[in-house]
C-alpha cells in the first residue's frame, strides 16, 4: 500500500472516529467540519458492546469510562410500571466490555481532543462546509464553502473522500439528487436531561409504553453519580400526523412541556417521579423521528458515504452511533489491506451496506421495542406485577434476534478480535 491521504467531510462522531481509525492504520486524513466551533451539543446516546470493542482499539476506553455510565440493565415496562422484559447489559450480561450511556457532547469532545492530539490540530478544520467534488483516476478534489455566506473557502486534494456529513448529507444529495427530505415516522420526540435522584440501581435504562406513546430514560454522566445524583437523559415520544409535524431534522428546536406532558399524566411507574423528571428539565429539544431509505450504492470511484449520510435510522435499538463506529473501523481495515482505493471502498460497502439496511428496516418495525406493543395488543389485563401474557421465551427471542442482526450478540462478539 502506498501512502494514501483522505478527506473526511464532517467532524461529528463518525467523521472523527474515522480519522482516528485511519491514523491508527498509518493513513493520513484531514477532517472538514461546517460549523466554526465544535461544541458539546446534544443529549444522551448509547455505545453498545460492539462499538466499545472498537473504540477500545483506538485507546479511548479510559476517557469514556471517566465520564459515562456503565449501563447495568435494560427493561421494558407498561405505563403502569409492570415489567414486560428485563435483561442485564454490558459486563453484567457477560460481555468482556461494558455498555455505556454517555452525553453526546462528552463523547464528541473525547473524539475531538484525541483527533487534534494525534492528527494535529491543523488536520481538523472547522468553518469548512463541503459543497462539491471532482474525481479522476488518481484521486478526488473536494470543495468547501462558508455555510452562512455560501462563499468558496478552499479546495483539497486527496486519494479518497468520505461523506460523514449526517442525515442531510450534501455528498448523498449529489449522488441522489431526487431523493428529497428524510422520511417522517409519524412519531415526534421530545428529548431532555434532568438531574434528580437516581431511579432503580442508578445505572439502568428503561423503555415504557407502546408505539403511540413511549418514554425512554437512562443516566448518562458519572460526575452526577459521584455526587449521589443522576443526570437522566429522557425521550418522550408520541404519534403526531405528518401534516402537524415539523419535517426538518434539527436537534436544536426547543420543545415545550405542554406539547407532551399531559399525555403521561396517568402514568404511574412507581420508582420514577415523571412530573419531577419533566418539570425540572435542564433543556428540552423537539425532533421528528426520521430516517432515510436504504441506498443501492454508497461508493462511486474514490468517494463513499458513512454513518447517517449512508444509513440514517430510527433510534429504536439505540444503535445508530454504534453502527457508524463499525463503518469507520471497517473502512480503515479495508484501506489498510487493499492496494487499490476502489477495491477498498467496494469492500467496505460490501461489508456494511446490506447489514445496515437490514437494521434500518428492522427499526421501522420498532426493533427490540416490539415487545411493548406485543403486550399492548395481547394482554387480557389480568397480569400481576410482571407481564406473563407473552411467554418469556418469545420476548427473549425478540431481544436476541435484534442483537444478532445488529452484531452485538455475545456469540458474534466472541469472534471479533
Amino acid at each position: 500500500m502506498r501512502e494514501w491521504s483522505g478527506i473526511i467531510a464532517g467532524g461529528g462522531l463518525v467523521g472523527l472516529t474515522l480519522a482516528l481509525a485511519l491514523h491508527a492504520k498509518g493513513i493520513k486524513a484531514r477532517v472538514y467540519e461546517g460549523v466554526k466551533e465544535i461544541k458539546p451539543l446534544g443529549v444522551g446516546i448509547n455505545l453498545l458492546p460492539h462499538s466499545i470493542k472498537n473504540l477500545a482499539k483506538l485507546g479511548l476506553l479510559a476517557e469514556i469510562e471517566k465520564v459515562a455510565i456503565k449501563t447495568s440493565s435494560l427493561a421494558y415496562y407498561t405505563e403502569d410500571g409492570k415489567v414486560i422484559w428485563r435483561e442485564p447489559r454490558g459486563r453484567e450480561a457477560g460481555y468482556d466490555v461494558p455498555q455505556f450511556s454517555i452525553h453526546r457532547g462528552d463523547f464528541h469532545m473525547i473524539l475531538l481532543d484525541a483527533a487534534r492530539a494525534r492528527l494535529g490540530p491543523e488536520n481538523i478544520l472547522t468553518g469548512h462546509h463541503f459543497s462539491n467534488f471532482e474525481q479522476d483516476a488518481e484521486g478526488v478534489t473536494a470543495h468547501f464553502i462558508d455555510r452562512h455566506s455560501g462563499k468558496s473557502i478552499s479546495s483539497a486534494r486527496g486519494d479518497f473522500l468520505v461523506g460523514a456529513d449526517g442525515i442531510n448529507s450534501r455528498l448523498r444529495e449529489i449522488f441522489y439528487p431526487d431523493e428529497g427530505p428524510p422520511k417522517y415516522s409519524g412519531q415526534m420526540l421530545w428529548r431532555g436531561v434532568t438531574e434528580m435522584e437516581p431511579f432503580l440501581d442508578g445505572r439502568s435504562m428503561f423503555m415504557a409504553g407502546h408505539n403511540d406513546l413511549k418514554l425512554v430514560a437512562y443516566p448518562i454522566r458519572a460526575e452526577s453519580a459521584e455526587r449521589g445524583k443522576s443526570y437522566i437523559n429522557w425521550i418522550a415520544e408520541r404519534r403526531i400526523p405528518a401534516d402537524l409535524a415539523a419535517r426538518a431534522a434539527d436537534w436544536n428546536e426547543r420543545g415545550q412541556l405542554e406539547d407532551f406532558k399531559s399525555y403521561f399524566a396517568d402514568w404511574h411507574l412507581g420508582w420514577l417521579d415523571l412530573e419531577k423528571l419533566f418539570d425540572n428539565a435542564i433543556s428540552i429539544h423537539k425532533f421528528p423521528m426520521v430516517d432515510r431509505d436504504p441506498l443501492p450504492r454508497w461508493s462511486f470511484g474514490h468517494v463513499t458515504l458513512m454513518g447517517d449520510a449512508a444509513h440514517a435510522m430510527y433510534p429504536n435499538g439505540s444503535n445508530g452511533v454504534s453502527q457508524g463506529v463499525l463503518d469507520a473501523m471497517t473502512l480503515a481495515d479495508q484501506l489498510a489491506e487493499e492496494s487499490e482505493i476502489n477495491a477498498a471502498l467496494i469492500g467496505y460497502e460490501d461489508a456494511r451496506r446490506e447489514a445496515t439496511a437490514k437494521i434500518s428496516l428492522a427499526n421501522r418495525q420498532t426493533g427490540p421495542e416490539l415487545v411493548m406493543q406485543m403486550v399492548r395488543d395481547q394482554c387480557p389485563g389480568n397480569c400481576g406485577d410482571i407481564h406473563t401474557c407473552i411467554p418469556q421465551a418469545t420476548l427473549e427471542e425478540v431481544a436476541t434476534a435484534y442483537k444478532r442482526l445488529a452484531g452485538f450478540d455475545k456469540q458474534t462478539l466472541k469472534s471479533v478480535k
